[in-house]
């Protein structure tokens, strides 16, 4: 599969706020379903770590802060539906966020069926106001209404800014754009199964004459027997099973009543050219700038349902989103905005050089609070353990150990007495911040710190990655007390011998006299380099702790008045608590009584796993026979789940080819429908082998069970054919390397990268493909070193097994000369970029987009080097090209001819310099908002030639 290359831009990643002044964005929603779905699309949530904005006194609204794309956004649930509850929280919301300069009312709402026009509206598609009218504001006369439509009376027109915002989106590729991404993110929405989101289908959509009644108000149409006339729809009749969803733009009429009847509906339309009706726009219009984005529900007639709400909210809030895509932030919001959103041209000096004017008047980095950042709820199944909780407690937090680790078998319960400790800190520490670092692979590692960064508003600096951020910080005494929680340490190679080319976990853990750190681990010379003499070793549970947890897991309390089968029961599961819980399990499921469950037990052909899997453990973790307990348990359920619920099996399956930690949902493949989808995740959770972590669709197995059902893949000659089907699955959902789809990325790299890590997987070309992905991603995230490493090796199999001109092989090695070019190996950049360049030369003509695109970059790297006549050559002929076959506001040509000013400003040709970008500044300034970056970027060049200039006289 071959990849255009492009130069693109990446949308930045805005930092905390330092107080409510920092937000100019505001979402308000009238209904539940409706802030649901919005909030579904947040890309981060800055109340997540326990730290709140807070609001004005007296203010009675609720608040939901977060980010949404590059734009810091602040969510209000409506207490009710229409304009004096929208009024209210409009004025409310502007006394705690007093900078607000866009609204944006997201939901549902009544469409007309034909615009005057004669386009089509269907339910499902989404309306955007340009203009809003009070349709029921006016005199009550006897047998009519008159509207006040005065000069006083109106609401008058968008404000100027949000007039050019509307405008660029009505474009033909602005609309091109906007729909594109808000399917987008309708697709991402429609995988959540709590929204409810799915396209209720063509069946439902049914539109009756306007004249036709419905019989009684509240009930359904099938309930009544309504059988009007249709009014026939030619985007319904299309042969797609659902019609891609539209987007329209016109006036909207707001009101507090429900417009339920088609014949006024219709003389509404012939009177003012309305599109939609709706009930909140009014009440926020005059209070705040805004805009109505709302999905179609229904047609505003007498035959109004809730089928379509759900869906609707969900097009209305991915429609809202995409149009925040061209809602430029100001400059001066976040100054790494502008380093992320930098033309890529842009050097380290030079970003250095025209930041410093704007450094002084960045947001201030924020007084740290305590925060609480573990990914688990508190288990509430947990018993006994006291005596070593009470040690951990002493020795940590008493006796002031810095590092102490918990060592034993897997199973025994080290994680669940881990988390124990991680709330009894939060509630006994309110001074502390306590964080949850996996470290079952440096992926997820690298992913934690990623979420630390964020939720404390960690800077960094150009090339810094996220794991020596936290290093950093936490090391430093700004951080202030915490506790840190290094969970699984079980992989010496991973932990301090790793190969890995980004170092090993031990590199980047910190120190410091106000925290404390808790390792859990399966391996003995893992915790005694982590906690040098201070390991302590968790034993079995006594058989009264045992009796205990069983007691909590079992439905029925009555199978525990026969003592003695209780303690068969668990001496054969060796009172390990991963083995009692799954046991309990089955007996519930099943309502197997515990006499029974021995006998499967007894019966159950475990011999084999219980082998493999005693292989499975390396020469630095020990094995114990007590962990054939789990495995015994694991083969009861799992014969069981492979007869009953295949699909269910298919998962577990699948799951062991990637990282047993914080699984989404979203990665899993799908099956034939979400009913079908939620009963088979619903098993694996029923039977212990997967837990759900609160609040997310993102799941998590103990590396016990993920070990065994791996055993089982390779022992039942799978393993081949469930790792390939994982493959195509991972290459197939990766989003590509767009900040936009950043959160969606940093969850699926730790599983892409260990499945990347498997033996001979890019030797599979669909693996190759995949890691180019990820190599992408890896760079855009500032994980350089890792993007060079995974990229060298797709290039390494291409140049072997393809052709030099193969446009996959070109398309791998001009991403490779990028990492290297950022990684600031120069020369290493060049030697590949000219040789891709003279391939390409060959092979295609002088005006194709690779070729330009692959010269550009040639011709970065030469001025990164110092060889800038080369780079003026190449430039210079670049930009005659894209003169000749882009318009002048095309943002490659753009691009090119800001860094051949660039380059001539390098070489002292300062007039050239001032003459390109003059002009460069004159289109920008056309097309792009006030507070656009790019805009920014040029216009700062510009003046510092003209100081250059002047001082040079």
């Amino acid at each position: 599969m071959s990849r255009t290359l492009v130069m693109s831009t990446h949308s930045p990643q805005p930092s905390r706020p330092e107080g409510r002044y920092g937000f100019e964005i505001a979402v308000f929603c009238a209904l539940p379903l409706e802030a649901d779905a919005i909030e579904a699309l947040f890309d981060y949530y800055w109340d997540s770590n326990g730290l709140s904005f807070r609001k004005a006194a007296h203010d009675p609204n609720s608040y939901l802060t977060g980010v949404i794309g590059c734009h810091n956004v602040v969510l209000i649930r409506m207490p009710g539906t229409g304009k004096v509850h929208a009024a209210a929280a409009a004025s409310n919301c502007r006394a705690s966020f007093p900078n607000i300069k866009i609204a944006l009312i997201v939901g549902v709402c009544g469409v007309v069926p034909f615009k005057r026009n004669g386009e089509e509206i269907v339910l499902g598609d989404v309306v955007i106001s340009e203009g809003i009218i009070q349709y029921d504001f006016g005199r009550r006369l006897p047998g009519q209404f008159i509207p006040k439509e005065g000069p006083l009376d109106s609401l008058g027109r968008p404000n100027q800014e949000i007039r050019g915002v509307l405008a660029q989106a009505k474009g033909i590729k602005g609309r091109e754009l906007l729909i594109s991404e808000m399917t987008r993110y309708l697709s991402i929405l429609c995988q959540k199964p709590e929204l409810r989101a799915e396209y209720p289908g063509v069946a439902y959509d049914r539109l009756f004459e306007a004249s036709y009644c419905h019989s009684e108000d509240q009930k359904p149409c099938e309930q009544v027997g309504c059988d009007g006339k249709l009014v026939p729809r030619r985007r319904l009749q299309a042969t797609k099973p659902s019609p891609a969803p539209a987007i329209h733009f016109g006036l909207m009429a707001s009101g507090d009543s429900v417009m339920k009847s088609g014949d006024d509906r219709d003389r509404e339309v012939e009177a003012r050219d309305i599109v939609a009706f709706e009930m909140e726009g009014a009440g926020v219009w005059d209070i705040l700038p805004c805009i109505v984005i709302k999905g179609a529900c229904d047609y505003a007639d007498s035959h109004k349902s809730k089928v379509w709400q759900r869906h609707a909210a969900a097009t209305g809030a991915a429609c809202a989103k995409a149009f925040l895509g061209f809602w430029i932030p100001p400059l001066t919001q976040d100054i790494s905005c502008l380093a992320a959103n930098s033309e890529s041209s842009w050097s380290l000096e030079n970003r250095e050089s025209f930041g410093q004017s704007r450094t002084a008047r960045a947001v201030q980095e924020r007084q740290m609070q305590p925060v609480f950042l573990v990914p688990f709820s508190k288990n509430d199944l947990f018993v006994g353990r006291k005596d070593v909780l009470a040690k951990l407690q002493d020795q940590l937090f008493e006796q002031g150990r810095q590092k102490v680790a918990l060592v034993g078998l897997g199973g025994l319960g080290k994680t669940q007495i881990a988390l124990q400790l991680a709330f009894w800190v939060k509630e006994n520490k309110p001074d502390h911040s306590v964080f949850w670092m996996p470290a079952l692979s440096m992926a997820g590692f690298e992913q934690e710190c990623v979420k630390i960064v964020r939720a404390l508003g960690i800077r960094c600096s150009e090339g810094e990655d996220a794991k020596d951020a936290v290093r950093q910080h936490l090391s430093s005494k700004d951080a202030g007390s915490w506790f840190l929680i290094v969970d699984n340490a079980d992989d010496v190679e991973i932990f301090y011998k790793s190969t890995y080319p980004g170092g090993w976990i031990l590199d980047f853990l910190p120190s410091s006299d106000n925290g404390r750190t808790l390792f859990t681990t399966r391996s003995r010379k893992v915790a005694s380099v982590a906690a040098k003499t201070m390991v302590e070793t968790l034993l079995p549970m006594h058989p009264e702790e045992a009796t205990d947890l069983l007691e909590k897991s079992l439905i029925d309390k009555e199978e525990l008045k026969d003592i003695e089968n209780v303690s068969q029961l668990l001496d054969a599961l060796t009172y390990l608590p991963l083995a009692i819980v799954q046991a309990a399990a089955y007996i519930n499921i099943y309502e197997t009584p515990i006499v029974e469950y021995i006998q499967v037990l007894k019966d159950a052909d475990a011999d084999n796993i219980i082998e493999l899997l005693e292989e499975g453990y390396d020469d630095e973790v020990h094995y114990d026979s007590s962990q054939g307990a789990v495995a015994t348990t694991w083969i009861v359920s799992f014969d069981r789940i492979r007869r009953t619920a295949p699909a269910a099996a298919d998962l577990l399956s699948f799951m062991a080819c990637v990282e047993p930690r914080g699984i989404p949902r979203s990665i899993l493949p799908q099956l034939k429908t979400e009913q079908q989808m939620t009963q088979a995740i619903g098993t694996l959770t029923g039977h212990g082998f997967l837990g759900r972590r609160e609040g997310e669709a993102t799941f998590d197995m103990h590396s016990l069970v993920h070990l065994a059902t791996r055993i089982w893949n390779k022992n039942e000659g799978r393993e081949g054919e469930v790792r390939q089907a994982t493959l195509t699955r991972i290459t197939e959902v990766f989003p590509t390397d767009d900040w936009r789809n950043r959160d969606l990325w940093r969850q699926y790299l730790p599983h892409a990268l260990r499945l990347l890590g498997t033996a001979g997987c890019m030797e599979n070309e669909g693996g190759r493909e995949l890691g180019l992905l990820v190599g992408q991603c890896l760079l855009v995230d500032g994980r350089t070193t890792e993007a060079v490493s995974t990229l060298q090796h797709v290039v390494e199999i291409r140049e072997r097994i393809q052709a030099e001109d193969h446009p996959d092989r070109l398309a791998s090695e001009h991403e490779l000369a990028r990492a290297y070019l950022t990684d600031g190996q120069t020369r290493k950049a060049i030697e590949m970029l000219e040789h891709v360049v003279e391939i390409q030369k060959r092979i295609q003509a002088e005006d194709y987009p690779n070729r330009l695109t692959s010269e550009h970059e040639l011709a970065r790297a030469y001025l990164a080097d110092g060889q800038t006549r080369k780079a003026i050559e190449i430039l210079e002929h670049v930009v005659q090209i894209r003169e000749r076959i882009s318009a002048e506001d095309h943002p490659h040509r753009l691009t090119s001819e800001h860094v051949l000013a660039r380059a001539y400003l390098t070489d002292g040709q300062i007039e050239k310099a001032i003459k390109m970008l003059e002009h460069v500044v004159m289109v920008k300034v056309g097309i792009l908002a006030e507070y656009d970056p790019s805009r920014h970027l040029s216009q700062d060049l510009l003046q510092y030639c003209y100081e250059k200039l002047e001082g040079s006289v």
